[in-house]
C-alpha cells in the first residue's frame, strides 16, 4: 500500500519536463541543485565512453551519486533512459 502511495504521490509532484542524461548538455546538468561541474564533467566523461543503461549503471560509475542523490535528482527532473529514479523497497521486517 506504500509503495502505491509513493508511485502516485511521485507522479502528482513530478516535474512537467525531463532532463535525459544521456542527452544533456553540462549546463543542463549544472541548471539541477546538487549537480555542479564536480558531477556533471564525470558525468559527461563517463556518458562518452558508453550512454548510461540504467540509474545503477549512473550509480555504479559516478562517484558522488547514491540512492539520495539520485532521488534528489530524479525529482528535479533527471532521467536515465527516460526512467526516473525508483528506491528499491525496504526489506519487510515482519515475522516469519
Amino acid at each position: 500500500m506504500r509503495a502505491a502511495l509513493a508511485a502516485l504521490l511521485l507522479v502528482l509532484v513530478a516535474p512537467a519536463w525531463a532532463l535525459e542524461v544521456n542527452e544533456a548538455s553540462a549546463a543542463e546538468l549544472d541548471g539541477l541543485r546538487g549537480i555542479g561541474p564536480g558531477l556533471s564533467t564525470p558525468m559527461l566523461q563517463e556518458r562518452a565512453k558508453a550512454p548510461f543503461r540504467d540509474w545503477a549503471d549512473l550509480m555504479a560509475r559516478i562517484k558522488g551519486v547514491g540512492p539520495g542523490n539520485a532521488a534528489r535528482f530524479s525529482a528535479q527532473g533527471l532521467r536515465v533512459n527516460g526512467q526516473a529514479y525508483e528506491r528499491p523497497a525496504a526489506p519487510s521486517s515482519a515475522p516469519r
